[in-house]
């Protein structure tokens, strides 16, 4: 039983490691890569409603990602702003600007 007090929290200081140098990894890669501009279409538009229970209450957050197809047919999918998430309607034609993973803006032409 007293390993079990030893193995737990160490599970957990792990678990927490690792996300967090996962969150930081991400950040380096993108801060590292080109900030690209490419013509692209809005093709499809998803919010996700994340849970959270801490000290008796209930609460959610939400994320907003969209998918957007260049010129080569490739999709990728960028986290966005609510606000330009609010804007943007599948159909959209423009410029999608982006570095990494980190989505730097949109400006329609269509």
């Amino acid at each position: 039983m007293e390993i079990m007090f030893f193995i737990v929290p160490l599970f957990i200081a792990c678990v927490f490691v690792f996300v967090i140098g996962k969150i930081i990894g991400e950040w380096v890669r993108n801060s590292n890569a080109p900030r690209l501009s490419v013509s692209a279409v809005v093709v499809d538009k998803r919010r996700a409603t994340h849970h959270h229970h801490s000290n008796g209450h209930h609460h959610h957050t939400h994320s907003y990602h969209v998918t957007f197809e260049v010129q080569s047919g490739d999709r990728m999918a960028l986290r966005v702003p609510r606000g330009e998430f609010d804007l943007l309607v599948v159909g959209d034609e423009g410029t999608l600007s982006f570095q990494g993973t980190r989505y730097l803006g949109f400006t329609r032409t269509r």
